[in-house]
């Protein structure tokens, strides 16, 4: 009895612990994600948004502007496989065992795999003119419901809106029965409307549907007010039919954010993620290069009425995992180094920067600056103080846990990259005194191409952080839009402590 009352507390006790690992991930233990992604670029392949993301097999493909597709196991980790007649805002569902591929100004593709070979099914057929809202098909959606049958979702022009209508199942190039249209823009919709400060009262850009269905209702997605604006971004509409009507959600916009560094969120898709739960991938907008983008994601919560929520996240968070379940995934870590390299933090440095690129743009947090260094500096540096301005401050210290680098490539989406490499190398040290540096991350032998860069430090209290690029491509100019270390605020010393060799 005894024994058997020994086992059963051992296996209470391994329980309990799982549980409260469940519930208490750990930084250095547990991923996380930062927005915008880190995505792999190669010659074929950009991650330049409009992006959608399938699961398949327990493996997610995604697939963007730029062409390419991504595999991941886990959301977070994307591999690059080149695939070929990927479109512009590729689409691609799984239907009857195949799949289908569908995108900007071209026909219908379908493959056995994700991957495929895709092949063309040619133009799609007895579709609407102008009037009806479809004239050189782009920003396609199709929907699979659970009886099977499918439906196209696409926008008009402009100010058009959404349309809708089901397709054969026995060839999805044609259309079933009359285009419903479904809803158009509104001017009461500010956020709708053109222009960096919606200042357009009557123009628009709808677009970017996406139909999802959870708990049997379908909410679909749309963006506005156009992609080359910051203030991108995106909507819902809700119906108990595929078909409608729809009604405007009450807590739109889902996805908006205009300043920092993930700006312009929309046109993304919707997949269930390895935690079971659902999570929002979109386009983030950046203003370096104009209209220049990348991926973000984040989780999707639904509230008690059934209203879709997602919050746009630029900081650490925690991945999806199968072993933990989190409503809210900040990971708590902050950006300890904006605005730090100024005039009155006497203690920061930089080894050059070149007129109107100023190496204090590499930490203002915005996407539309960056810092160049001058062409003969083979080793460009920013050493970064991150304790307070003045000597009447006390001394603040840091546990910093992670960076993240962010390179402009130089054009906006896709023609430059597609057919480029983009291999940064660096490291990353950090000190207590100014003097004495220590290797915190060493990527000096990176070989993986990426324009946006986020890794994990293990946790290391420190006053200054130093950032080195050893090397970079020399297709484009070395231009940093963004580097930020994250952390936790650890001790304080009193002020105006004396710096070795700075007295």
């Amino acid at each position: 009895m005894q024994k058997n009352f020994s086992v059963i507390f051992s296996i209470i006790t391994v329980f309990s612990a799982f549980i409260l690992y469940a519930q208490n991930p750990e930084i250095g233990k547990n991923p996380r994600y930062c927005n915008p992604l880190p995505m792999v670029i190669n010659p074929g392949g950009n991650a330049a948004g409009d992006v959608t993301v399938i699961k398949e097999n327990g493996k997610y493909y995604m697939f963007c502007t730029g062409g390419g597709a991504w595999i991941s196991d886990d959301i977070v980790n994307w591999t690059f496989q080149r695939v070929e007649n990927v479109p512009i805002a590729p689409h691609v569902v799984k239907y009857n065992g195949s799949f289908y591929m569908c995108g900007n100004d071209g026909p219908l593709f379908k493959a056995d795999n994700p991957l495929g070979p895709y092949t063309s099914l040619g133009e799609w057929k007895n579709t609407p003119d102008v009037a009806g809202g479809w004239n050189e098909p782009f920003d396609m959606d199709i929907f699979i419901d659970d009886d099977n049958t499918p439906y196209l979702y696409y926008p008009g022009r402009g100010v058009s809106g959404i349309y809708a209508v089901q397709l054969d199942p026995n060839d999805l190039t044609k259309f079933v029965g009359k285009v419903k249209h479904l809803f158009k823009f509104d001017s009461n919709h500010i956020w709708e409307r053109y222009g960096e400060m919606n200042e357009y009262t009557d123009v628009a850009w709808i677009e970017g549907p996406w139909m999802q269905k959870h708990n049997g209702t379908y909410y679909l997605q749309y963006s506005a007010s156009g992609t080359q604006w910051k203030t991108y971004a995106e909507g819902y509409y809700t119906s108990k039919s595929p078909l409608g009507p729809f009604t405007y959600a009450p807590n739109n916009p889902l996805l908006r954010k205009t300043e920092g560094i993930v700006t312009g969120p929309a046109h993304g898709s919707i997949v269930e993620g390895p935690d079971g739960n659902l999570w929002q991938f979109y386009t983030i907008v950046l203003s370096n290069p104009p209209g220049g983008r990348r991926i973000g994601m984040d989780r999707i919560k639904f509230d008690e009425n059934g209203n879709m929520s997602v919050e746009v996240t630029e900081t650490p968070q925690l991945a999806p995992s199968p072993n933990f379940n989190v409503s809210n995934g900040n990971s708590g870590s902050l950006p300890v180094t904006i605005n730090k390299i100024k005039s009155m933090n006497t203690l920061s440095k930089f080894s050059s920067e070149q007129p109107g690129r100023f190496a204090a743009y590499a930490t203002d947090n915005s996407n539309g600056t960056c810092w160049e260094p001058e062409p003969g500096d083979n080793s460009p540096s920013l050493t970064i103080e991150l304790s307070p301005a003045t000597r009447f401050d006390v001394v603040q210290l840091f546990n910093i846990d992670a960076a993240r680098l962010m390179f402009s490539s130089g054009d906006r989406w896709s023609s430059r990259s597609a057919n480029s490499e983009f291999i940064y190398k660096f490291k990353i040290e950090v000190s207590m005194d100014g003097d004495n540096f220590t290797t915190a991350l060493d990527q000096t032998k990176n070989n993986i191409s990426r324009n946006t860069i986020f890794e994990e430090i293990s946790p290391v209290k420190c006053r200054f952080v130093r950032l080195t690029i050893t090397n970079w491509p020399k297709s484009v100019p070395l231009s940093i839009i963004e580097f930020t270390v994250f952390g936790k605020p650890a001790a304080s010393l009193p002020a105006n402590v004396p710096i070795p060799g700075n007295n």
